[in-house]
């Protein structure tokens, strides 16, 4: 039986980094939102369960995921997705310090997106971007001086300090925190390419790994079929020109 992944149908968001665990896995998922048919529909079937006020463990925002095999159970939260899914598509480290720092490099990517997200909503979510330009400049302008070499340099060090010198962050297989890793990789190459064009050669084994992950033929295959999202304007990456280093 299928995993039902539930994400909005528009963009790669929060909800990318399970999606390119599910399709480098060749897991049997479905993914509700994308659904042939209209896209007010499929976004419908998000909003039902959100909505829904009779539920035990709600989900309070996407990205979640059913397990039918396991009577109907509710996953929500990127991290806590990838750690419960993980082990049963082949994607886990096998010893429990492996899975736990797994879940660890995950929980710090879930870090990475939230401080991507506030360089281009730097007041508020629910204001326009257009409201508060000014202060997304100072804001993305830190995150290029300070936050970029925080994440990305940490990043490094773990791919250096894997005792199996594979090149992957834990182990000698590939993990879905490789994936994510690949993630982070081109979402900040869209949303600042100048700025991480300058810095890329500091952290050669995170490109390496990034250029690795896009090898794997499941990957590669999902990359260059129209299941891949492009980046746009409405995601957590986002290029917005002035946000980048000159």
């Amino acid at each position: 039986m299928a995993f039902e992944f539930y994400y909005w149908p528009m963009i790669q968001g929060r909800g990318e980094v399970v999606r390119l665990a599910l399709e480098e896995a060749g897991a049997d998922y479905i993914d509700v939102a994308r659904l042939p048919g209209d896209q007010e529909d499929n976004r419908a079937a998000i909003l039902e369960i959100l909505q829904d006020t009779t539920q035990e463990y709600p989900p309070f925002a996407p990205p979640f995921l059913k397990d039918p095999e396991n009577n109907n159970l509710m996953i929500a939260q990127a991290a806590n997705i990838l750690n419960y899914v993980a082990p049963k598509i082949g994607l886990a480290p096998k010893d429990e310090a492996g899975r736990i720092f797994a879940h660890q490099i995950q929980l710090t990517v879930t870090d990475l997106l939230m401080e991507v997200h506030d360089t281009h909503h730097a007041v508020a979510s629910a204001l326009y971007y257009e409201d508060q330009i000014e202060e997304s400049k100072k804001r993305a302008a830190n995150f290029i001086e300070h936050r970029i070499p925080k994440h990305m340099g940490y990043y490094e060090q773990v791919i250096t300090n894997n005792t199996s010198e594979s090149g992957w962050m834990i182990g000698d297989a590939l993990t879905y925190p490789d994936l994510s890793m690949f993630q982070m990789v081109e979402g900040l190459r869209y949303a600042f390419p100048n700025a991480l064009a300058k810095v890329e050669a500091t952290y050669p084994k995170m490109i390496a790994l990034r250029d690795k992950v896009a090898e794997q033929p499941n990957t590669a295959a999902y990359l260059s079929s129209d299941r891949r999202i492009d980046f746009n304007e409405m995601g957590v990456f986002r290029h917005y020109p002035e946000l980048d280093a000159d």
